[in-house]
């Protein structure tokens, strides 16, 4: 089916649902539209899907009572009292079949023509969508034709209004022209004196350059001359520092050496002054141990002289000079590297003692 079928399928159905409330009255009708109508063998499945209601029982009910209503209706009887039955109902037969190949005939003419018309109904529908669609191109190209119109028109008074302005720039520009070619005229004028006096600046300039440029180049050879001999005083001023350079390169070598074997004196000196320190504080503590020494003969050497008994000498500890001797045995070791010798300080104190004694006693 086309879709101009489809859609009078569809309008044909919404009006006979307006006609036939009930339901099964509608399939009985659908079932003789879609047969009689449009040529179509009607389905339980094809009514239902147009129809749309009651249960899926009732379009196949109603479909098996319109084929035996169909089948009935079209059976033909020819009854005659003078033919056998068995020759009525074989001419009811033939007349059935000449019938239904009849119809046939008609219906497949029927179509034809409906598929003509159809034709001719689409051409006319394309003709008139056609013509539909030139309307709506010419309504749009006029229209857009009109709003070039109105914008051209509104072009031209911008035109228009843009010339008179034109017109007035134009009559001041000439205006401005004129007043300029008066100011030309008056500094042409003005710039013809100028180059006159110009040409006669420039050709004392030129005088002018030439004795300069004159000057110059015996600037240039003084100046060559005082720079050849400065050349070569630089050239001996250099020679000079080269020998001072090397001089200075000598003696600082020689410094250096110098400074070396100081350094290296004063490493040896200071070795020395660190043994010799040692030696100094050995000489040192013997000294105080020494003067120690003296002091404790002095001290007995004094008690004996004024006369204590010998038991008092006893328990002094001072029973006799000698027994100071003794100490001389706590005297330290030498120290080692020193060359003097210690003298013994046990006789020198005793013999001082009665020196003093004597003196006293005179």
């Amino acid at each position: 089916m086309s879709p101009s079928d489809d859609a009078r399928l569809a309008a044909d159905i919404e009006r006979l649902k307006a006609e036939f409330p009930k339901t099964r009255e509608l399939y009985r009708e659908v079932c003789a539209l879609l047969f009689f109508r449009f040529g179509q063998t009607p389905t339980a499945n094809r009514l239902y899907q147009l129809v749309k209601r009651g249960s899926m029982g009732t379009p196949a009910a109603v479909l098996g009572e319109f084929w035996a209503e169909l089948r009935e209706k079209s059976r033909v009887r020819i009854e005659h009292p003078d033919l056998p039955a068995d020759l009525g109902a074989a001419a009811g037969e033939l007349v059935a079949t000449l019938w239904t190949r009849a119809a046939a005939s008609a219906q497949a003419d029927l179509d034809a023509l409906r598929a003509e018309v159809e034709a001719q109904r689409a051409e006319a529908d394309q003709r008139v969508t056609a013509a539909r669609a030139e309307l709506e191109r010419t309504e749009t190209a006029l229209e857009q034709r009109t709003a070039a119109l109105l914008a051209a028109q509104v072009e031209v008074r911008d035109l228009e209004k843009a010339q008179v302005e034109e017109h007035a720039a134009r009559r001041a520009l000439d205006a401005e022209i004129s007043r300029l070619k008066t100011e030309a005229a008056a500094r042409d004028r003005e710039l013809a004196q100028v180059r006159e006096g110009f040409s006669r600046d420039l050709d004392k300039l030129r005088e002018t350059a030439e004795r300069a440029e004159e000057r110059l180049r015996a600037t240039e050879k003084r100046a060559l001359l005082e720079i050849d001999r400065e050349r070569s005083a630089v050239a001996k001023l250099q020679k000079e520092v080269d020998e001072t350079n090397k001089r200075a390169d000598r003696r600082e070598a020689d410094h250096h050496r110098a400074v070396e074997a100081l350094q290296a004196q004063l490493g040896d000196a200071r070795h020395q002054t660190g043994v010799l320190q040692g030696r100094l504080d050995a000489e040192q503590a013997a000294n105080a141990t020494l003067q120690a020494q003296v002091v404790a003969v002095r001290q007995g050497v004094v008690r004996e002289a004024t006369g204590l008994a010998p038991a008092d000498r006893t328990k002094t500890g001072l029973a006799r000079p000698t027994a100071a001797r003794p100490a001389v045995s706590h005297r330290p070791a030498r120290t080692p590297g020193v060359a003097r010798k210690m003298p013994v300080a046990s006789a020198p104190p005793v013999k001082t003692a009665a020196r003093r004694k004597k003196q006293g006693q005179g």
